[in-house]
């Protein structure tokens, strides 16, 4: 009984679970489909909303937008409208000003119809008088001819005879008075001009001597510097190529040399070697090599201040070396470079004034000199070689011209050329900046009284100003007034062609006649 109701309860039970499971797979699904039902119906709703939303703002934006482009068209309509109210506004002033100038067109144009039947009306009146004048001068000269016995082509070419006469002595004297004023006017002018180019320049070296003394710490290194058996000092001098004096002075020795470059090379090398200690031909070598490169180097930045302080540009790299060389060469006492440098800024200044090329100027100024930089390794003189090298590396003609006729040897034949030869002048003349040895300079005096004495006439000459000037004095019953003039042109002419000198030496002949009574 009891297996038969657990059998029955299992079976009841299996039913009813058979049935729950049932419901519950049919169920799930159910709800599932409504569940997503009513999220579909809530996205669309939602969606509507929003789209609702959009459009609504749409509308708005584009009423706005309709708003915004509306009034931005009135305003350019308003502003289209008041520009075409100006054009209209300019239109009807100028149509009245070509009212008013048609109206005084008019006007002149009356005034020219009258004036013209005034000028027709004077014109006849003037053609009548013509007329009658002609017969008068025709009877004139018909007289004429009967008194004078001369015909018209006879009388007019005594006119022009007499015309001819008076004119070519007025034209001579206003030729000599336009001359004169010329002549006063041209010395102003250059004085001015000198004056201001002299002015505007300053230098602050005038006057730079190579120095070829080496100092020593003690005697003791000349020792060294000798070395055993003279092998130090014979090595130095065959290869710098120079002599080195070694005397009593005390801790100094001398470098004689007639070439700049060597000289410097020279002193450089010594320096090195007294600084370092060591001195032997093998390390001579090697502090020459080293000392001969770093002057090379010295020579080249010399010669590029110097076109970078005037302003040239584009000169040949060999050129800007010749152009630093002349830091190590001197003339009388002045320095080379310096000198150059002086010479292209005064050329400047006078061509500026004078309206020419101031590069141009400067760049002959600055290479006028340049053969000194090479005299003493090439054949001629520093002009020849200067004219030379001008013309190897491409110098303008301009340039060449003013080198070979800055000391006369050569016509000028440019302005420039000219200005040349005032600015180097100018430059070697000034007190101060040329010195010569005391020995040269007593010769020079000498020979320049010397020179004037020769003279005959001549009773006693004096150099003045360290010989930039001599006075000679004459007898003046063996040379009158005009003969003095030609002293002086006489004496000049000599001390031209047998002196060498710096700068100008100028020549007073002085003729003084004293005439003595006593009264007793």
């Amino acid at each position: 009984m009891k297996t038969e109701t657990w059998i029955l309860i299992s079976v009841a039970a299996l039913i009813v679970g058979l049935i729950i499971g049932a419901l519950v797979i049919w169920l799930v699904p159910f709800f599932r489909t409504q569940r997503a039902k009513n999220k579909s119906e809530k996205i669309i709703h939602e969606a509507e909303i929003k789209a609702e939303h959009i459009e609504k703002n749409a509308r708005i934006d584009a009423k706005t937008t309709i708003n915004e482009m509306k009034a931005s068209a009135e305003s350019e309509i308003r502003e289209r409208k008041e520009v075409v109210i100006e054009s209209e506004r300019k239109l009807d002033a100028r149509e009245a000003q070509i009212d008013r100038r048609d109206q005084m067109l008019l006007q002149k144009e009356q005034q020219l119809d009258q004036k013209k039947e005034e000028y027709d009306s004077k014109l006849t009146s003037l053609s009548k008088k013509e007329d009658e004048l002609q017969e008068k001068i025709d009877s004139i000269i018909s007289e004429l001819q009967k008194v004078s016995n001369m015909s018209t082509n006879e009388a007019r070419s005594e006119i022009m005879r007499r015309v001819e006469e008076k004119m070519t002595k007025e034209i001579a004297l206003y030729m000599k008075n336009a001359e004169e004023e010329a002549e006063e006017q041209v010395e102003g002018k250059a004085k001015e001009l000198l004056s201001l180019a002299i002015s505007k320049y300053s230098q602050e070296v005038t006057c730079e001597k190579t120095v070829s003394v080496v100092a020593l710490p003690s005697d003791e290194m000349k020792g060294r510097i000798i070395g055993r058996e003279g092998r130090n000092i014979k090595s130095l001098e065959s290869l710098l190529g120079v002599d080195i004096i070694i005397d009593d002075t005390p801790e100094v020795i001398t470098i004689s040399c007639f070439d700049p470059i060597r000289r410097e090379t020279a002193r450089m090398t010594l320096d090195t070697l007294i600084k370092d200690g060591r001195i032997q031909p093998g390390r001579i070598e090697e502090i020459y090599a080293k000392s001969k490169q770093e002057l090379t180097s010295i020579i080249h930045r010399a010669g590029e201040q110097a076109c970078a302080r005037l302003g040239l540009p584009r000169i040949h790299r060999e050129l800007v070396d010749f152009i630093g060389r002349l830091k190590f060469r001197t003339s009388y006492g002045q320095n080379a470079l310096e000198h150059s440098i002086q010479v292209a800024y005064l050329c400047g200044t006078m061509a500026a004034e004078l309206g020419l090329d101031q590069n141009l100027a400067k760049r002959a100024g600055l290479l006028h000199d340049i053969g000194k930089a090479a005299d003493f390794e090439m054949d001629g003189s520093h002009v020849e070689i200067g004219a030379r090298l001008a013309k190897k590396y491409g110098e303008p003609e301009v340039v060449i011209n003013a080198i070979e006729s800055h000391h006369g040897d050569k016509p000028a034949k440019f302005i420039i050329a000219t200005l040349v030869q005032a600015a180097d002048t100018l430059s070697a003349a000034r007190p101060g900046a040329r010195s010569e040895t005391l020995e040269n300079y007593i010769k020079r005096i000498e020979n320049l009284e010397k020179i004037c004495k020769s003279f005959s006439g001549v009773s006693n000459c004096f150099a003045m100003q360290s010989g930039r000037e001599v006075r000679v004095s004459v007898i003046p019953d063996k040379v009158d007034d005009i003969a003095s003039y030609k002293l002086a042109r006489d004496i000049r002419d000599k001390i031209q062609n047998e002196m060498t000198y710096p700068g100008q030496v100028k020549v007073s002949v002085i003729r003084e006649l004293r005439a003595v009574e006593i009264a007793k």
